[in-house]
């Protein structure tokens, strides 16, 4: 089995800047810079026939490059406690398009929907059992984030391979976004 997602990728500065907000939470596994993305779609674990005809579904995909704005950190949390610390992605109509044709070209491979509402974002680190309060710390000294409005040419298809350390992504095929 392949773990397969669709992401844009981030500038090597800019991801930079990102990795540099990975600190002051004791116990985070912070995501290391060169595996900072945006996530478009989330596949999941498929056989290599599935994951064939998910690359050709893909190469179908046409759009235009789509702007990009990161800003502002917020934290994603379940039953009380918070799971994973980001900085968010402006939904723009660009990349909802984007993300949406994507989700189809996924569906008509038989790949069932994905289960949860799209929220674009970067994530930084993971937490486990952190502190509250140096989440919210985190949160304050993170939340007026900004960074300039960059294009992405294109949407990779990445795979995920889950080790001790986290995980690791592998490039598998980009996409250009050109008409």
């Amino acid at each position: 089995m392949i773990r397969l997602f669709t992401a844009l990728s981030i500038p090597r500065d800019l991801r930079l800047r990102l990795a540099a907000l990975g600190s002051g939470i004791d116990g985070a596994r912070w995501v290391d810079a060169g595996n900072l993305h945006i996530t478009l779609c989330f596949i999941g674990d498929v056989s290599e026939p599935v994951a064939d005809e998910v690359f050709h579904a893909l190469e179908a995909v046409r759009g235009t490059p789509v702007p990009v704005r990161l800003g502002a950190a917020g934290q994603f949390a379940s039953r009380g406690r918070a799971r994973a610390v980001w900085v968010g992605v402006e939904k723009t109509p660009e990349l909802s398009l984007l993300h949406d044709k994507i989700a189809q070209a996924l569906i008509r491979t038989g790949l069932p929907p994905e289960g949860r509402k799209y929220t674009p974002h970067v994530t930084i680190g993971r937490l486990r059992g952190a502190r509250p309060n140096h989440v919210l710390n985190w949160l304050e000294a993170n939340g007026a984030f900004f960074a300039p409005v960059f294009e992405a040419p294109s949407f990779m298809l990445y795979e995920s391979r889950l080790g001790r350390s986290g995980p690791d992504y592998a490039l598998l095929a980009k996409f250009p976004l050109t008409v």
